[in-house]
C-alpha cells in the first residue's frame, strides 16, 4: 500500500480528532445552558454531541495509532490486531449510535410537528430517553455481532441503512408537506387573528426552525455516511483488489469522522440560541482584557 494516502490519513484525522473534541465540548455545555429547546429535543442533539466526542476521543486517536502501525510496517504483531480491533468495535459502536441518533430526530421533528398540540403530552422525556438507550444497547450489539461475523456484516448494515435512509428522507419529505400546508391555512386566515391563533404562528416557525437545522444535520450525515457504504458494496462485489479501492476505503473512514466536526457548526449555524451559548462560553473562557 503506498505510503502518501496513509500519512494524509493520519493527519487529517490527528487534526479533525482535536477539533471534534473541542467543538462538541463546546456544544454539550451549550446545550445543558440554553433554555431555549425542548427537553425531548436537548436530549436527542445531546445523545448526537455526546457520540460524536466519543469519536473525537477513542476512535479517531485509535484509528491514527493503527496508521502509523501500517506506516512503520508492523501490522503483523498482537498490538496492532488489539488496535484493529479497538478501531473497528469502536468505530461501528460510534457510528451506528450516531446513525440511529439522526433517525430518532427526524421522526421527533416530524412528530412535533404532526402532532403540534398533542406532542407533548405524547412523546415525553421518558419515552425519548427510552429511545436513546436502546439506540446506544443496539449499537453495542450489532458492533459486537459484526466484530464477531464480519462476513455477515454487508448482508445486514447495507439493508438496514438503506431503509434508515429512505425513512429518514421521508420525514423531512413529510415535515416539508406539512410546513406549506401550514402556511397556507395561515394566509388564509390573515383576515380574523386572533392572540391564539398569533401564539400557535409563533410556535409554528419555531418548529419549523427546528426541523430545518435537524434537516441540515441529515443532509451533512448522507453526505459523510453514503460514500462508505458505496464503498463496501464495491469490495463485496469486486473485492480490495485495486489500489483504488484500498485508498477510498481509508478516505471513506475519514470522511465519517469528518461528520462528529461538522455537526456543531451546523448546531451553531441553525440554532441560534445554541449558537449563542457558545460565544457566551468562548468570552468566558477567553483572557480577561487589561484596561
Amino acid at each position: 500500500m503506498m505510503q502518501t494516502p496513509l500519512i494524509i490519513n493520519c493527519v487529517l484525522n490527528s487534526f479533525l480528532s482535536y477539533t471534534t473534541i473541542t467543538l462538541n465540548t463546546l456544544t454539550i455545555l451549550a446545550l445543558r445552558r440554553t433554555s431555549h429547546l425542548s427537553k425531548t429535543l436537548k436530549m436527542l442533539l445531546l445523545n448526537l454531541a455526546v457520540t460524536d466526542l466519543g469519536v473525537g476521543l477513542l476512535a479517531q486517536p485509535s484509528y491514527v495509532v493503527y496508521l502509523v502501525m501500517i506506516i512503520q510496517g508492523k501490522t503483523q504483531t498482537l498490538t496492532s490486531e488489539i488496535t484493529l480491533q479497538i478501531v473497528y468495535i469502536t468505530g461501528k459502536f460510534l457510528s451506528y449510535v450516531s446513525f440511529f441518533g439522526v433517525v430518532a430526530l427526524a421522526a421527533d421533528r416530524f412528530l412535533s410537528i404532526y402532532l403540534h398540540l398533542r406532542y407533548q403530552e405524547l412523546v415525553t422525556y421518558k419515552r425519548v430517553l427510552a429511545v436513546v438507550v436502546s439506540d446506544w444497547l443496539l449499537s453495542a450489539i450489532l458492533a459486537l455481532i459484526f466484530s464477531l461475523r464480519p462476513q455477515i456484516e454487508f448482508f445486514i448494515s447495507v439493508p438496514m441503512e438503506s431503509v434508515c435512509y429512505l425513512a429518514t428522507a421521508s420525514f423531512y419529505l413529510k415535515i416539508y408537506l406539512l410546513v406549506r400546508r401550514h402556511k397556507t391555512q395561515i394566509l388564509t386566515q390573515r383576515i380574523q387573528v386572533t392572540q391564539e391563533q398569533t401564539e400557535n404562528e409563533a410556535n409554528a416557525a419555531k418548529l419549523r426552525k427546528s426541523a430545518t437545522g435537524t434537516f441540515y444535520l441529515y443532509l451533512v450525515f448522507v453526505a459523510c455516511y453514503v460514500p462508505r457504504l458505496c464503498v463496501m458494496t464495491i469490495i463485496k462485489r469486486a473485492g480490495e483488489s485495486t489500489a483504488l479501492v484500498i485508498h477510498l476505503r481509508l478516505y471513506t473512514f475519514t470522511l465519517v469522522f469528518l461528520n462528529s466536526s461538522l455537526n456543531p457548526l451546523i448546531y451553531c449555524w441553525k440554532m441560534r440560541h445554541v449558537g449563542k451559548a457558545i460565544m457566551v462560553i468562548l468570552r468566558n473562557l477567553a483572557p480577561c482584557r487589561r484596561n
